[in-house]
Parts: C-alpha cells; structure tokens; sequence
C-alpha cells in the first residue's frame, strides 16, 4: 500500500482522487443490491490474433467505466504498445475532473511484442468505475490478471473470449497468490454485513467490557468510524483501548487505522453501576471488501448481562464468546502475575544483553572490599535506579493504553537514533574499562554519562543503563507477567512492572544486605584491573551486536554514520584523558570534537527505512494479513514467528530450533508453510497481530491448524519436542 503514495506529486494527487472516488460508497444507503465488480464490468480477452490482444467490457445497466482510468500492464517477456481505446461520453465528475465513460459494452486492442522463449501472453488489466443511479456509488480501481495462451505460429487461432485466471484453493494457488488480495475478497460478491462483520461482547466483570469484531478474509474494519454508546445510562460512559491495526491510506478519510481478520476491544465502563444487572449497548461501525464493496454506517444493539459470563451478538440470540480459546489469553491472577514478574526478573540477569551491564556493578561490589556500608549503598541506589526505571516504562505504556495505542517490550530499540546511542554508550563504557579514560574516582562505577560518575549517582544510572538494554530480552516467566500488566488495571500493572525491577536487582541486595554473601566475594587487590580490563570486551561486543541491529534496520549507510560517530567518540574521550594536564585550549577543543560527534548522529536520524522484503530466502514467507487468510483459506496449517534482531531470546530459538535441518524435515512432513515477521524496525501489521494475542513483545509464536481453528500460541523458550507436537496436531486437525 505505501508504494501506491510514492512518486512525483501529480501522481500522488491521482491516486488520491481515484481513492477519494471510490470512498463515496461510505454514505450509500442502500448497497445490497449493488453487484460485485466482476459483474458489473464482465471482461473477455481475446489473444486469437497475433501481436494483438482484444479486450472487452459487457458493462451492466447503470453503470459505467471510466476510459482515463484504465491502465495495463505487461507480465514477464510481454512489452505492450499504446491501447488502442474508442472515444467515451464526456461529461465533467466533480472529483476527477473532465472525464469520458462507457456504457453498455467498450472495445479495447493493445498491441504486444514478446520475448523469445515466452509461451504465455500475462497482462495486468486496471479500471474503475461506478453505479450512476441516485446513491451513486464508485468501486475502487480492480485490476484482474489475464494468463492467456498464445496462438500458434502466425495463424489466428481464434479462442473466442478466454475466461480471467482465477485462484483456486489449493496450496499452490494459495502461495502464488502471496501478495496480493485474497481471492474471497477479490472474486467473490459482498457478503452480508452479518456474515462480513460478526460483532460480539460480553462483561469480564461489571466495569469491563469485551468486544469482538471477526471477519472473514479480505474485509477489514475502520478504527475511526467505529462510536460506541450506552442507551438508558444516565451517569456513564465507555472508555475503549483500541489495539494497535494496520495502517492504511484511505482516498476520502485519509490515513486511518484498520483491522483484519479479528479484534479485541476492552471497553472500561465509567460510572455508578449499582442496581445495573444489563447494559444495552449501541455500536455504530464501518468497514470494506479488500477490491469491493465499501459497507455503509452499520449499527447493532447488544443487551449485555453483568451479572454473568452472557454475550449477546447483534441484537437478538444470546450466546457465549469464546474467551476460553482466545489465544494468548491468561486465566492469572495479581499473586500469580507478581510472582512470575519476580521470578522472570531474576532470571534476566543471566540473559547476554544484560551480562555487559552487570559486570560494571560486579567490579563495583568487587571495589567495595568488606565494608558493608559501601555494599548497601550500590545495591539501594542501583536498585533505586532500576525500580524507577520500570516505574517510568510502566506508566509510559499505560499513558499510551489509555490513549488507545499499544507499546510492545523492547520497542525503544525500533529507534535507529536510540540504537546508535546505545552503541556508543557501550563503547564509552569499554574505553573507561580498559583505561583509555576515567570517569572518576570509581570506574565500577561507571555506566556512560551520568552512570559514569563515582558515588551514587553512578549506581542509580548504571541501574538505569542496566534497565534499557535488558527490555529487549525475554526471560523465561516474564512473558505472562507482562501480558498481564498490558492489560490489567493501572495500579496492577504498576506492581508487575516494579517487580520486575525488584527481580533485577535482588542479586545485588542480597549481596549488599546479607553479609554472609558478601564474604564470598574474593578481596580486592592488583587483579582488580586486569578483570577491569577484561569486562570491557562484553561491552564492545555489545556496541557490534547493536550495530549489527541498525544495519538491519537502516542499511549500510547507518553503519557508516555511527562507526565514524565511533571513531569521533574515542578521539573525544582520548583527548579529554590527554586535557587534564593540558590549558583550556585543549578542553575547548575536547567539546569541539563532542559536538563534532554529534553530526553524524544527526544524519542517521534521517536515513530512511530499505525496502521491505515480501518473501525471505529458503522459502520463509514474510508475514502480512492477507497472506495468512490465503494459505489459511487453503488449509494449511502455518507456523508463525514473530521476532526481531534485538530479541535475544528469538536468536537462541533460531539457533537451537527453527534454523535446524529437523525443524525444515518437520515443515515438509507437516505441509506447514514457516511465515516471519520482523519487529526490528516499527511495524503497525506486525504491532496488531502482538496485541490480537496479548503479547507485550516478540518473541510470539502461533500454530495455526488445518482446519482453519484458532492458532495456538507457543512459549516464549521453543523446545522441538513442543513445536513438533504443536505441528503435528495442526496437520491433523
């Protein structure tokens, strides 16, 4: 989609007016009998006569084509001439202008030329048009697919009118047609906005609701033009948590978010509910066929029962809404969630992203010797800056729940400017490590910047440092604490997140605390800076991998802009070392090249994003919607890997499972289809399929079965005996 806006300016404002013509449908009132476009503008095509391919519109009563908004386009081996087009009627639309149309039937010749070897004739044939009669309504542009045989030699091997190629529902049919719309919402005719859009809700307790919207493939539904009210509530209100969608460019409303498939909408109730037992809820909600109709304004009314787990759909037939099967859906409670938090906490000390970090407070606690005082002053200002830490990503993340947008764990790395910084955050830590300068009087002290200083302030920012590279990774436990936190009440939340903090500290209270602990720890002396020395190689490594990451994210230009932003820092830092001794000459020249640092810093804030990739090497399929529905309407069974070059614990599952030779034997066994999305660099689609499962971040993995159930979602640790029984059961069902 965001290839349609690119290009000169004259270009973009046609696609713009061609959109915002086809969004005329959202104010039609009376859309059911409108007829799906395959019937409204019935193409043949009529390869007969070499060097020549006919064309021809049988266009239905009322209706109309546009000639200015037909458009073709040559497949492989085939280069097309200038179309060949009779003139139209003219009239004057008051959205494109001066325009000439068809009605009843329009014949068109393109003249071709072919490639030797070419033994099929494919062309990509583009037009629009519309309902003229009072609501007038326009269709989107359609574009079908022509794959047609050629004749042989020079004769006229009159085929007649040969049919469109159409998608079946094979699995072959289902992967050539990655990329592109799902056949459902392409070929087939409207369905009834029942069937299109299935609206559910229930209460999940008497302040909170849950609405669900499911679609089939190819229909999506508008975030914006979705209202939701109370009727005979006096005194309350509804305060929707929209999870993250899709983003789309709509021709009429402009850039909106939209969702496919299916989604969750929790709907805190405000107000005094007392003597309530149902609430009658009015939802008003819009949303389109991918290449079809566009639905007008539709309202349904629920009576919702809060006095039991009762969920109404439309406005009659109550039934249940399986929240049991939602995946990703945890039955954990605040103790439950605590406890994991704690224990997921903890267990992120042992993770490679946070290892560099702790060697710092290591050295530090090492410094200390057996003053205990020392001891306890590092651990509560380090555990003071770790705690208020996640206080303030806690609240962060809330803020932008309220607002109704949705922040993944780890996603400051989507930031290729914060990914540079950190990089050279580390490596200032390293050169401090191996003595090329010192930060004050205690280097264990140091983290970068403020976190570099001796004394307290050291151990609060080096907790504070510690926090931001350890978000990235996902600790074993962690996952369902913060699946909890993203969606439990404010005050809940809070608490998981500080526990958390707490689990990432206690390893330093108890040391400082518990005296016992602390005699373990060897005495300083003279190998304290060869160890000092030593733990500088973690924090290097650590500058590659983020490297490594904004390569991935932004392309080698990146690489160049922050490896010389690395070589300006370390002329920095070995000056300032050189400037002690030295008059302010040399300390103005110190900030000089600080500021000179800056620069290219500035520049890989503005090198834009590589083009997306559709389909990955070894036969990956990169994640989108549509290709889901595709492969799911064939019926076969996906795995789906959601990850990101950040994510530690995604490598070490790549490493240990899903880069393996048995895991690609299991695929083939299995007909299963691998499908990767990549969360490295931001990613809207990529966001909303997270939330749909209530995952705070990646990695999430989801099995999704034959028979087109519900996918079921995998642990954050893979082992292959699990994903093989997963697939296994999905081939079956």
């Amino acid at each position: 989609m965001r290839s349609l806006f690119a290009g000169p300016p004259a270009a973009r404002l046609l696609v713009w007016l061609s959109l915002l013509s086809c969004a005329l449908p959202v104010f039609a009132q009376n859309a059911d009998n409108l007829l799906p476009v395959t019937e409204a503008y019935r193409l043949s095509a009529d390869a007969a006569t070499p060097g020549v391919l006919k064309l021809h519109w049988t266009i239905a009563p009322d209706y109309y084509l546009y000639r200015g908004r037909m458009k073709f386009t040559a497949g492989d081996g085939v280069t097309l001439g200038a179309a060949q087009l009779p003139d139209g009627k003219k009239h004057h639309d008051p959205y494109l202008g001066d325009v000439e149309t068809y009605h009843h039937a329009v014949d068109a010749s393109v003249p071709y030329t072919l490639a030797a070897g070419t033994t099929r004739l494919k062309v990509s044939v583009q037009y629009q048009g519309c309902h003229e009669v009072d609501p007038k309504i326009c269709y989107p542009p359609h574009t079908e697919q022509l794959d047609l045989p050629l004749p042989a030699g020079t004769a006229a091997n009159s085929a007649g009118a040969a049919p469109l190629a159409q998608s079946g529902g094979s699995l072959g049919s289902a992967l050539k047609a990655l990329g592109s719309q799902p056949a459902s919402a392409a070929d087939g005719a409207a369905l009834p906005p029942e069937q299109a859009f299935r609206l559910e809700a229930l209460a999940s307790s008497p302040h909170q609701l849950l609405l669900r919207w499911t679609m089939p493939a190819g229909y999506y539904l508008y975030r914006d033009r979705t209202t939701l009210k109370l009727e005979d509530a006096a005194g309350l209100s509804l305060k929707p948590a929209w999870p993250a969608g899709t983003a789309h460019h709509d021709g009429h409303y402009g850039d909106v978010i939209v969702y496919f498939d299916q989604v969750d909408l929790p709907v805190a109730v405000e107000g005094d509910l007392a003597g309530r037992h149902q609430l009658l809820l009015q939802a008003s909600f819009q949303g389109c066929q991918q290449g079809g109709l566009c639905y007008p304004l539709m309202t349904r009314t629920i009576n919702i029962d809060l006095g039991s787990d009762i969920a109404a759909s439309g406005t009659a037939t109550p039934q249940r809404l399986p929240l049991d099967s939602t995946p990703g859906a945890l039955p954990i409670g605040l103790i439950a969630a605590l406890l994991l938090a704690l224990g997921g906490g903890l267990v992120l000390n042992l993770m490679p992203c946070v290892l560099p970090v702790l060697s710092i407070k290591a050295v530090s606690v090492l410094e200390s010797g057996e003053s205990h005082a020392r001891a306890r002053r590092h651990a509560l200002f380090y555990t003071a800056g770790v705690l208020g830490s996640f206080a303030m990503l806690g609240m962060g993340i809330l803020a932008l729940r309220a607002t109704g947008h949705a922040l993944g764990w780890g996603t400051q790395l989507q930031q290729p400017l914060l990914v540079g910084v950190l990089a050279l955050v580390m490596l200032a830590v390293g050169l401090s490590m191996s003595g090329v300068v010192q930060f004050g009087a205690g280097l264990g002290n140091a983290g970068a910047g403020l976190a570099a200083r001796s004394g307290p302030a050291g151990d609060f920012f080096t907790g504070v440092l510690a926090v931001v590279v350890a978000s990235p990774c996902t600790a074993p436990f962690m996952g369902s604490a913060l699946a909890y936190a993203f969606a439990a009440p404010m005050l809940s939340a809070l608490l998981v997140f500080l526990m958390l903090g707490l689990g990432l500290s206690l390893p330093f209270l108890l040391i400082g605390f518990v005296p016992a602990l602390a005699r373990l720890l060897p005495r300083p002396g003279r190998w304290m800076e060869t160890l000092k020395q030593v733990l500088a190689f973690p924090m290097y490594l650590t500058a590659a991998w983020l490297v490594w990451v904004l390569a991935n994210q932004r392309g080698a230009d990146a690489v160049g802009l922050v490896l010389v932003a690395m070589v300006l820092l370390a002329m920095t830092l070995w000056w300032f070392e050189r400037s002690r001794s030295h008059g302010s000459l040399s300390r103005a020249l110190v900030v000089l090249l600080a500021l000179v640092t800056l620069v290219p810093m500035y520049l890989l804030a503005q090198v834009p994003r590589p083009s997306a990739v559709a389909v990955t090497r070894d036969g990956v399929v990169a994640y989108s919607p549509q290709k889901l529905a595709a492969l799911r309407a064939a019926s076969t069974p996906v795995f789906v890997d959601m990850t990101a070059d950040w994510c530690v614990t995604c490598k070490a599952n790549e490493h240990t499972v899903l880069d393996t030779q048995a895991f690609r034997d299991l695929l083939q066994r299995t007909g299963a289809i691998y499908m990767k999305g990549d969360w490295t660099d931001v990613d809207p689609t990529i966001g909303a399929f997270l939330q749909r499962y209530h995952s705070p971040g990646v990695p999430l993995y989801v099995v999704f079965p034959r028979n087109g159930g519900p996918g079921k979602q995998l642990s954050t640790v893979l082992t292959y005996s699990r994903v093989q029984q997963a697939l296994t059961e999905a081939a079956r069902r």
